[in-house]
């Protein structure tokens, strides 16, 4: 299954079930995906997260319902997963521009579609990757739990760890750890995307380690061999960040024909802490499986 039939599979599910409490984990397997990588690649192909998603169909529906005039309110907000007319009034409020009492009797609510994945092939724009196969090596990094990014922008709390463990000292006794001739030349930004929860995974900003004794709050991890694809971002940050991300979601992945994604690690290298500097250069390596069909 490619990747265009599997997101389709998945908005298929979350219809099927749109009444239902929909559990994100699931969606994903209908994709054949983790939940971690399924999410960001949804928000950077659509613009908006599946929970959004989710939430603007359910109050689309419930618009049209209304619109009707025979429903009542409150069977309405029960039915589409709102535990109070309170809560279901401002939600659809906000949404239609008009309160559900006012939409019983106009029936002028919003509509908003289900979505209909299709691949439109975009020509022309090169590309440039190359892949690395690794054994396995070790990291010494510092990590936390985090939200999950529902794009290729960094959550607010992995913002807020870049800013505490460079003002804390911890960038540089991380980077005291780092081999002289490392493969991957930078701190890194490190995705443990599979090891997650349905709301947050672990994320962890470290180096490639070296060997030496370490503090006690650093963590040195094992990370096991993989190939790697392997993208350079140049320029402004992070708009050039994103842009790089947004084309390998919706260009390399859904057109390579060797290569599909593989559910385990992602590195940010990042040459240096001076992202102001608008010909800033930085790599993604991500973890793929060769296609086997």
């Amino acid at each position: 299954m490619n990747w265009i039939q599997g997101i389709q599979r998945a908005i298929d599910y979350v219809e099927a079930n749109i009444t239902e409490e929909i559990d994100f984990e699931e969606v994903a397997k209908q994709a054949y995906s983790s939940s971690f990588h399924f999410q960001r690649v949804f928000g950077i192909l659509c613009g908006f997260s599946l929970g959004d998603y989710i939430r603007m169909r359910r109050l689309s529906l419930a618009g049209e319902e209304l619109s009707k005039g025979n429903a009542k309110i409150i069977d309405i907000a029960m039915k589409y997963g709102y535990d109070t007319p309170e809560s279901f009034s401002r939600a659809f409020t906000r949404f239609h521009g008009i309160a559900p009492s006012e939409a019983k009797h106009s029936g002028k609510v919003r509509i908003f579609t289900p979505l209909s994945v299709k691949l439109t092939l975009t020509g022309g724009s090169k590309m440039d990757y190359r892949i690395e196969k690794r054994d396995a090596f070790q990291v010494v990094c510092k990590r936390k739990r985090v939200d999950k990014p529902q794009s290729a922008n960094a959550t607010p709390d992995i913002t807020a760890m870049w800013q505490e463990y460079g003002a804390n000292g911890t960038m540089r006794r991380l980077i005291a750890c780092m081999p002289e001739d490392p493969v991957m030349k930078g701190l890194l930004g490190i995705c443990f995307s599979s090891e997650l929860n349905a709301k947050q995974f672990p994320y962890g900003i470290g180096v490639e380690y070296d060997g030496r004794k370490v503090d006690d709050d650093l963590e040195i991890v094992t990370i096991p061999a993989n190939t790697y694809a392997v993208f350079t971002s140049k320029g402004k940050m992070p708009d050039a960040f994103i842009e790089t991300y947004h084309k390998i979601v919706t260009e390399f992945f859904p057109q390579s024909a060797q290569y599909e994604y593989a559910e385990n690690v992602e590195f940010e290298v990042y040459s240096s802490q001076d992202v102001s500097d608008p010909n800033y250069q930085c790599e993604i390596w991500i973890a793929v499986n060769e296609k086997t069909e």
